[in-house]
């Protein structure tokens, strides 16, 4: 809250700026009015001193902040992720997700853990990039892995939009110390990620556009979706060329070659990266090779046999 306060300035909010602020953006004492709660309430929220605030107050705190509704549905995640027994979590894949990905031969497609790391993919996506292999972490490569800054043409603008979906989702996932240990690990050693880490943004995608330039193939131009599977907090990404594209013939060029190589294309994909972090040594950079985001209200069920 401190970090959205000092983005307001009084005139945003219809108060009268004094000719003496010391302070950036808007006064605690100005935010509380706002949220009609006592100033002495709002210091306790803001320090984390009272963490059981009502689902009223924080849509009243979220209104007098502005917040969009990503950033509101945020801020609500944050009042209610009290009281978490953090845990290792072991997620396995459902092997009925696995064989329906194998069967779509030009969709690149992987599935993502609480932690983001890769649990099932396909042949084309794990030669769409190394980083979307059993194991890898493509929220983590996105950031600290300099191939994965060469395959993406929109580098920029794809580490932008990564940051406020894993913002939007840590509180949910707040009880799996991998996901604390990933973010601690991108601080440390990443300055873009610290930089839109520091601006608080809460602001996700589910569908768009992404620019690869593939080393094999060239450019991409692929459309993504993310699908956020019921009760299991897994993400399966898909991406695929638009029909009729310079990309289309591209990606079919790279399918066929998925399915001709059988080291990539049916077998290291299968095999489990080595787990990155500070209990695993990483795979050097000249043996391995996106976007991670998925809005919270695209839920898909995906009915699979038995």
């Amino acid at each position: 809250m401190r970090a959205r306060r000092a983005l307001l300035q009084p005139e945003d909010v219809g108060l009268v700026a004094g000719s003496r602020r010391r302070v950036e953006g808007l006064r605690r004492e100005e935010v509380a009015i706002l949220a009609g709660i006592s100033p002495e309430y709002y210091l306790r929220l803001e320090q984390g001193r009272d963490t059981n605030p009502s689902r009223q107050v924080v849509a009243a705190l979220a209104k007098a902040l502005k917040l969009d509704a990503d950033a509101a549905a945020y801020l609500d995640l944050i009042a209610r992720a009290t009281n978490l027994t953090k845990r290792h979590r072991v997620e396995k894949p459902n092997p009925d997700i696995q064989a329906m990905i194998d069967m779509w031969p030009r969709t690149a497609a992987y599935l993502q853990g609480g932690s983001f790391t890769v649990l099932a993919s396909n042949p084309l996506a794990a030669a769409l990039s190394r980083h979307f292999w059993i194991g890898a972490n493509p929220m983590r490569a996105a950031f600290l892995e300099s191939d994965m800054r060469r395959l993406y043409r929109d580098w920029e603008a794809m580490t932008a939009k990564a940051v406020p979906f894993l913002r939007s989702v840590v509180v949910e996932r707040d009880d799996d110390p991998a996901v604390q240990e990933l973010i601690g690990e991108l601080s440390l050693r990443s300055d873009r990620f610290r930089t839109l880490w520091a601006r608080h943004d809460v602001k996700v995608d589910d569908r768009g556009d992404t620019l690869f330039l593939h080393p094999q193939v060239g450019p991409l131009d692929l459309r993504f979706q993310k699908f956020l599977l019921p009760d299991s907090r897994q993400i399966l990404v898909t991406y695929h060329a638009q029909p009729g594209s310079a990309s289309e013939r591209a990606f079919t060029m790279l399918a066929e070659s998925a399915r001709a190589d059988k080291g990539v294309g049916a077998t290291l994909h299968r095999d489990p990266l080595p787990l990155f972090g500070k209990h695993a040594d990483p795979v050097p950079d000249s043996t391995r090779k996106t976007s991670v985001w998925v809005h919270r209200a695209q839920t898909v069920t995906i009915e699979v046999s038995t």
